[in-house]
């Protein structure tokens, strides 16, 4: 008696599978060979890598009811991806999964000024919304350093943030409603154009659930007019840990700036031979930006200067025009490109009081000591949100094991110090392990049990977010 040929019958399904997606989209939607899926097989944490069943490219939001109704069907996992920029594996696929790209979901739908807000598809990138609506006075306030490539899809899935997140906050801030495809296929809408709308408040669990929860298609996003002007100073110091300081007393003072970020010797070394900014041969530099009209802007760059002179900087560079600003914001622009010359890198996004800053700084140069790799500090001062670099060699055996373990001890520094795994990456592969140092087992059980209100099999960007063993025994059940 012949046995059946299980390799024929994997086959032979994927094909009826891939018919079926063919049919609800059309071919030229649908990738399915293998040497085509594995520009799919990673994002920005490219330490990992799978191909996937199939990815599909859906251009409407019932394509992607369609697509997401079959793959219920069939009990397929789905992994949402925006432009694939995610630092924490995000978007990593599973070889019996199908990735649901939303780039081509790009389109304008409406603008409303009167009311400040616009309505888009949810593959739109996130600074050319800023660039469409700036000539009539307005701008989208979240900005990423990926904010050229990163989709709406993908900052509503991370709750990303950006450098001017001090004063308008990260994506939830800014996010008035949206409409989205539940793992059966439904179509949902939850918000509005306003932000009283009717109806449970679930905005604040959609933004940040990491793909967990549906597929965002279509997003309402608050826009605000553009002030008057803007200027930064920057300020040398001869140690990090007195910057910290410093960034800690602007805040403790009252006054807002639009932007604080922070760079250290490493990383001002990197983004000067990179982008020629300009910046001086110190340990520690701020960038502190405000806005307004120019009498405000002058006056509070003066309170930030007094502030900043009880630390003795070793420079200060004011702008004083707007070729003098861009240059001092190019290097810090440039930071994750620039960090790349020296080496492959993993980027962390814990957070931590800003009064904490001191004490988080030297703790991440003792552990840098303990492992022996370099790790440079660019980060979101003014909110508290750290990006520690760890630099390290791919190619050396064990260096990307000792950078993975060195991480873990920075994210758990952060978390002892008051803090979280996570400002804007989100959770993804990488820190899902280290969840329970941050929630206990009652807190992980309630959140897991509003994934399984959205999404009872457990289909939605599986393996991403709580620990390993839970959320197999999850989708087990």
């Amino acid at each position: 008696m012949e046995m059946p040929d299980v390799n024929s019958a994997i086959i032979a399904r994927k094909m009826a599978i891939i018919d079926r997606f063919i049919h609800a989209i059309g071919s030229n939607a649908v990738i399915h060979d293998h040497f085509e899926t594995k520009a799919y097989e990673c994002d920005g944490l490219t330490s990992y890598s799978c191909s996937p069943l199939a990815v599909v490219l859906p251009q409407t939001t019932e394509e992607v009811s369609a697509i997401l109704a079959i793959c219920h069907a069939e009990k397929l996992p789905v992994i949402p991806r925006g432009a694939g920029t995610s630092l924490a594996g995000g978007a990593l696929p599973t070889e019996d999964s199908v990735v649901v790209g939303i780039a081509r979901l790009n389109r304008i739908l409406d603008i409303d000024y009167d009311n400040r807000f616009v309505r888009v598809q949810s593959g739109h990138t996130n600074l050319a919304i800023t660039q469409l609506i700036e000539g009539d006075g307005f701008f989208y306030a979240p900005d990423p350093s990926s904010q050229l490539a990163c989709t709406i899809a993908g900052n509503i899935a991370m709750n990303s943030g950006g450098a001017h997140c001090l004063k308008y906050g990260v994506t939830t801030n800014n996010l008035q409603g949206v409409k989205m495809v539940l793992m059966d296929g439904s179509i949902i809408d939850i918000g509005g154009e306003y932000f009283d709308s009717n109806g449970l408040d679930l905005l604040g669990v959609i933004c940040g659930s990491e793909g967990q929860l549906g597929v965002v298609t279509e997003a309402i996003l608050r826009i605000i007019p553009k002030p008057e002007g803007a200027r930064p100073i920057l300020f040398g110091f001869d140690s990090s840990v007195v910057a910290g300081n410093c960034v800690s007393d602007i805040i403790a003072s009252g006054i807002l700036p639009v932007a604080i970020e922070f760079m250290d010797k490493l990383c001002i070394q990197a983004c000067e031979n990179f982008s020629n900014a300009g910046y001086p041969s110190v340990d520690a530099l701020l960038i502190v930006e405000v806005e307004g009209s120019e009498e405000e802007i002058e006056w509070n760059l003066q309170q930030i200067k007094q502030i900043a002179l009880h630390h003795n900087p070793v420079a200060i560079r004011e702008s004083k025009s707007e070729l003098e600003s861009q240059k001092i914001w190019l290097g810090r622009k440039s930071a994750f490109g620039a960090m790349g010359k020296l080496g492959d890198y993993i980027c962390l996004d814990g957070t931590i009081p800003v009064t904490q800053l001191p004490e988080v700084l030297g703790g991440i140069s003792r552990l840098s000591e303990k492992y022996g790799l370099a790790v440079a500090n660019v980060f979101h001062a003014g909110d508290g949100n750290l990006h520690p670099l760890i630099i390290f060699d791919a190619n050396a055996d064990g260096q990307l094991a000792k950078a993975e373990l060195l991480g873990a001890e920075i994210l758990k520094l952060c978390v002892k110090l008051d803090g979280c795994l996570s400002g804007e990456h989100g959770v993804g592969v990488e820190k899902r392990d280290l969840m329970l140092d941050q929630f206990t087992h009652d807190d992980l059980e309630i959140q897991m049990r509003i994934k399984d209100v959205f999404d009872p099999h457990w289909l939605l960007n599986p393996a991403k977010v709580f620990p390993l063993d839970q959320s197999k025994e999850r989708r087990a059940n």
